[in-house]
């Protein structure tokens, strides 16, 4: 039975986080990968397999090589996660910020007289 694995999980993992801030900017083959990490191939290999799993990275064969690519598109489920609960904290700080201007007001407002 395959596990069933969402863009959430590969970015639980800080192991995870970095190797796709790693192949982000260019494609590395896995041993690369391996070379930037003080944990073994075989957890690294791991890490790329889950990645691939959720999307996350392919695999190019280049010659005797294999890359992993990001593909970055499925992190815009993340962006949009994220932001319906940025929108729900503004809001609570904006009303923050104007009870906190009304108390000031009432609190000096009357010494200024």
């Amino acid at each position: 039975m395959k596990a069933r694995r969402d863009v959430y999980q590969a970015i639980a993992d800080p192991t995870r986080r970095a190797i796709i801030n790693l192949i982000s900017a260019e494609p590395h083959n896995v041993n690369a990968i391996a070379e930037k990490f003080d944990v073994s191939r075989q957890a690294i290999s791991l890490h790329v397999k889950i990645l691939i799993d959720c999307g996350l990275i392919t695999i190019t064969q280049r010659g005797r090589d294999r890359f992993c690519e990001a593909q970055l598109d499925q992190l815009s489920e993340v962006s949009a996660w994220v932001d319906q609960y940025r929108k729900h904290w503004e809001s609570k700080l904006d009303s923050l910020e104007s009870y906190l201007e009304k108390l000031k007001k009432q609190r000096y407002g009357k010494q200024k007289k």
